[in-house]
């Protein structure tokens, strides 16, 4: 039988697995147009997807003149991912088909501040959530794990916040592919979750935008042409390095919402607690937003002039009432322009990819390397 997860797929073969997944389903027919291929070359990739059983084929629909064209759509169980997305108060697990449908999704409460003990917790969860949905292990291609934190030493290690220590200046890949059983690929959480966003959210319709990641620290991916964009130590989007350091709660960082809410004795003990109940009449709300309003504008500025993005997405953790606020009290900067024509300005949007979106976007990372990505 051919391997239906081969090491390398044609990029043509990519592009075809890519479309059928954008559109749900497809003429074979209609491929052709969409790819620039001939109609023989289609036929010949899309028979090789149809024997590895990356697709499937159904009915022409009726009532088409001359020869009809059978629709093709992704055989979602072909393959899985796992996606762990590490917080500083949660773990999240996802497992995700080949459609980038969720298929289970799982939750660690608690810091995962032993490295060691968590691994061991999560190949257990990772054994059973497989068991349960009957996937064979030899279909699941990869584990996407996604971290807060900047990538150091060529990749290989990350720095990640005082909760995650642990997890700080190690070789992690090698580490967490041991205890799992997997092969193993790591991503920050701001690239892991625009990834999420470009396959099931502003993707959709944005070729290119940069993703606000807010959660106890902040961050941001960055999508270009269809396409994730790391930069060469893997930290492109790390914009807080514009912000000046020399009041760390300036930074739109949730972690400083938090405590000024708990401070005020509003009852919210963890992030997702804050998104779970936030309420925008709590005291604190108004004047964090008024605090960070200069950091968020500098940066939302920067990306707009550096990147030229249809959008800019504000999401991560953020309450979607207080995602809304914070685009309604955003400002590009005003100046002159030549003949008083300015340029066009990315729209500021609220992330459309549904919760969870840094668990099923690690999961998609191994996803997206291995069947969609053209490169």
């Amino acid at each position: 039988m051919t391997d239906p997860h081969p090491k390398t797929l044609l990029q043509n073969e990519r592009k075809i697995l890519n479309l059928v997944r954008v559109n749900g389903a497809m003429q074979r027919a209609a491929l052709a147009g969409e790819t620039g291929l001939t109609q023989p070359w289609v036929h010949r990739m899309t028979d090789q997807l149809l024997a590895r059983g990356l697709l499937v084929a159904g009915a022409p629909p009726k009532g088409g003149r001359g020869q009809p064209s059978i629709t093709l759509a992704l055989r979602p169980q072909a393959a899985y991912a796992v996606g762990v997305a590490l917080g500083t108060d949660s773990v999240d697990v996802c497992l995700a088909d080949l459609a980038c449908q969720v298929t289970a999704q799982r939750r660690i409460d608690s810091v995962a501040l032993d490295r060691d003990a968590t691994l061991r917790a999560l190949a257990a969860m990772i054994d059973g959530m497989l068991e349960e949905h009957g996937v064979a292990r030899g279909d699941v291609i990869g584990v996407g794990l996604s971290i807060p934190a900047f990538f150091i030493a060529g990749g290989r290690q990350v720095n990640a916040p005082e909760p995650l220590r642990d997890w700080s200046l190690v070789d992690l890949e090698p580490v967490v592919s041991a205890a799992l059983g997997l092969p193993v690929t790591i991503q920050n959480n701001a690239t892991a979750a625009a990834i999420g966003e470009n396959l099931l959210g502003v993707g959709r319709w944005a070729r290119s935008f940069c993703y606000l990641d807010f959660g106890y620290g902040f961050g941001s991916g960055v999508i270009l042409d269809g396409k994730p964009y790391t930069g060469r130590h893997g930290n492109a989007g790390e914009i807080t390095f514009s912000v000046p350091g020399v009041n760390p709660a300036s930074r739109p960082a949730l972690r400083y919402l938090l405590e000024a809410l708990q401070a005020l004795s509003v009852p919210v003990a963890t992030i997702a607690q804050l998104r779970q109940s936030f309420d925008p009449a709590w005291p604190g709300v108004a004047a964090w937003m008024e605090g960070v309003k200069p950091a968020l504008d500098q940066i939302v500025n920067v990306l707009a002039g550096l990147f030229d993005p249809d959008a800019i997405v504000f999401g991560g953790e953020l309450p979607p009432a207080l995602g809304r606020a914070l685009i309604d009290n955003a400002s590009f900067w005003d100046r002159e322009h030549r003949y008083g024509v300015a340029p066009p300005r990315p729209r500021l949007v609220l992330a459309e990819g549904g919760q969870h979106t840094q668990a099923l976007g690690a999961a998609l990372v191994p996803l997206w390397a291995h069947f969609y990505t053209e490169e």
